[in-house]
């Protein structure tokens, strides 16, 4: 998540997006038994409201992004927390100065990405030996990229003509070999939102042996 040529989200307030809802619960069932005082790195944090629900729950949590607005946000609505505008590249613990995390979530962010392996190497890094990476995406299979052509709807759901809009399209297969290929094991999937197969995001999680 380079800041080079990144378009500010807007974020204007504190309140869920509307995929919360959808990925949310899946987030927090992957991520387990939550101890007081387990470090958690949100990326791609947002406004922080994902981070809100780590912190509630006793967490250390600390969230990047590169909205400066998000960020302002979650310093205000939860002081408890660390909140940095930073990329999420290969550099990222480095930049962070902090020790590797015991779990990292990253919710809606890939799909925006250029350079994922950048990414995905920079959570593996700041994820300790046994920890947990969870991301969320929305789901591209070939069931749901056939009814979107059949409708037609191919120019509406993938806008180019969207500043900073979704960029790739991630199937179940793709996202699990982006995250094997880092070094993830034990990989779990979900889908959430419509029916099986049309679901409206995928939620991954994978452990760093």
């Amino acid at each position: 998540m380079s800041s080079a040529g990144y378009k500010d989200f807007g974020y204007t307030d504190a309140e869920a997006g509307h995929m919360h809802a959808r990925f949310l619960p899946h987030v927090l069932r992957f991520a387990g038994q939550l101890q007081p005082g387990m470090r958690v790195l949100d990326v791609g944090c947002g406004n922080g409201f994902t981070c809100g629900e780590f912190l509630r729950r006793g967490c250390q949590v600390v969230g990047i992004d590169l909205s400066c607005q998000g960020v302002e946000i979650a310093r205000r609505m939860y002081p408890s927390g660390r909140f940095e505008v930073l990329p999420a590249d290969a550099k990222l613990l480095e930049n962070l100065t902090e020790t590797p995390f015991d779990l990292i979530v990253s919710t809606e962010v890939v799909e925006h990405l250029y350079a994922p392996r950048e990414y995905i190497g920079g959570c593996f890094d700041a994820l300790k030996s046994g920890g947990r990476f969870i991301c969320t995406t929305p789901y591209h299979g070939y069931l749901k990229n056939l009814a979107i052509a059949i409708a037609g709807k191919w120019d509406s759901h993938a806008n180019p003509l969207w500043d900073g809009g979704h960029i790739k399209h991630w199937s179940r297969r793709t996202l699990s070999l982006l995250l094997e290929e880092a070094g993830f094991v034990n990989l779990q999937f979900r889908g959430s939102g419509r029916i099986p197969r049309l679901w409206m995001t995928m939620v991954m999680c994978g452990d760093k042996p």
